[in-house]
């Protein structure tokens, strides 16, 4: 039997291990906890030369390869610089500190987002704030950005730059504003982290759709969003000596003629384009934002709403729901670009990105390709 097809005979089996290890203990296993253990089990992977690689050759597969299928030509992908990998990338929340972006790259992810962060350190809201909603393959969390602060990201990025493989790696960073700046300064919160990170980018996401920083959401009106965007864009220009592109993450909760709006703002501002979406406010269990599969049907409705009112150059980022190849291509169909995904993985485990992407990669003829029009 071919090394390849081992491989993915290994996998097959690792992932209904860790369906029935997740069902027996991990979901019994505070949320939070498991978030840690598995941040601090990827950090000591990172730690020992030749693992990386081997999980990659593991999990990945024919990700990562031209022939696998690369999303855009030489030219990149619409505003980004260059092609990506696959469809399927990690949303912001899992690795907030760009602790250790290139192991979930070789765990099949097409591209990391890292963040959010903020200009200076916060430990977040008190616990607990992060919750698994079982029966709905959903998590509800209320963390408020806890991260170590954009100049201990600046550093981390700067190492992994610093290696061919980092320097390989398609990432994308998120930005917030602290707990504590005032709402009328929140520009100058996003202007500091964009100093500091650009460099490191292959693109910024401004991040105004959180739930859980008291009136971030509010800055989604399109006259404060603009303000914060042209800070961005400047201070991303200064930082790294290009046209870093910068999208702006929104909330599934919007009504649609606020999202209309937006996308008007987006093109008038010059942003690379959106992510849609963040988390939910629209249910009953509590505090915090709902992601997961409940939010699909929303989400998909938010980017046929945005397609229909952006630009074919603007870039599209589906997000909230993803669970594998059939539901990433009724976003793809939807109008989106790329996608990311974060909850399918607490749920799935390690095997979902690389399986998803070799899945999309095998049909890419027949999926949209409105990046090469």
């Amino acid at each position: 039997m071919a090394i390849k097809y081992r491989l993915q005979l290994l996998s097959t089996i690792e992932g209904v291990l860790y369906r029935f290890l997740f069902k027996q203990v991990i979901s019994h296993i505070d949320a939070e906890k498991c978030h840690d253990a598995t941040m601090k089990t990827l950090y000591l992977i990172s730690r020992i030369p030749g693992l990386t690689g081997l999980i990659r050759m593991f999990f990945s597969g024919s990700v990562g390869t031209l022939k696998g299928g690369w999303v855009g030509d030489e030219r990149g992908l619409k505003s980004l610089a260059r092609p990506v990998p696959g469809y399927l990338g990690l949303a912001a929340g899992m690795d907030k500190d760009a602790l250790v972006p290139l192991q979930f790259g070789a765990f099949g992810f097409a591209f990391v987002e890292v963040g959010t962060v903020t200009p200076r350190p916060q430990p977040g809201n008190e616990k607990p704030r992060l919750w698994r909603i079982l029966p709905l393959r959903a998590v509800r969390n209320r963390m408020g950005f806890n991260n170590q602060g954009a100049t201990e990201m600046a550093r981390r990025l700067r190492q992994l730059r610093s290696t061919r493989q980092g320097r390989s790696l398609v990432l994308g960073v998120n930005l917030g504003k602290n707990k504590t700046t005032d709402l009328a300064q929140a520009a100058d919160d996003y202007r500091a982290s964009a100093l500091l990170l650009a460099k490191y980018a292959d693109y910024l996401v401004i991040n105004v759709s959180s739930p859980n920083t008291p009136g971030l959401r509010s800055l989604q009106s399109s006259a404060q969003l603009r303000e914060i965007a042209e800070a961005v864009k400047t201070a991303a220009q200064e930082s790294a000596g290009r046209e870093v592109p910068v999208l702006v993450k929104l909330a599934p909760d919007l009504e649609d003629s606020q999202l209309v709006e937006l996308a008007q703002m987006v093109k008038e501002a010059g942003l690379a384009g959106v992510i849609a979406t963040n988390t939910t406010i629209n249910h009953d269990f509590g505090e915090g934002g709902l992601s997961g599969a409940p939010l699909k049907e929303r989400a998909l409705e938010v980017v046929r709403l945005l397609r229909s009112h952006l630009n074919e150059e603007h870039l599209i980022i589906g997000c909230g729901g993803i669970e594998d190849a059939a539901t990433a291509r009724q976003f793809l169909q939807a109008g989106a670009d790329l996608l990311e995904a974060l909850t399918a993985l607490i749920y799935q485990g390690p095997t979902f990105a690389g399986k998803i992407n070799k899945q999309l990669s095998a049909d890419l003829p027949a999926l949209p390709l409105r990046y090469n029009q």
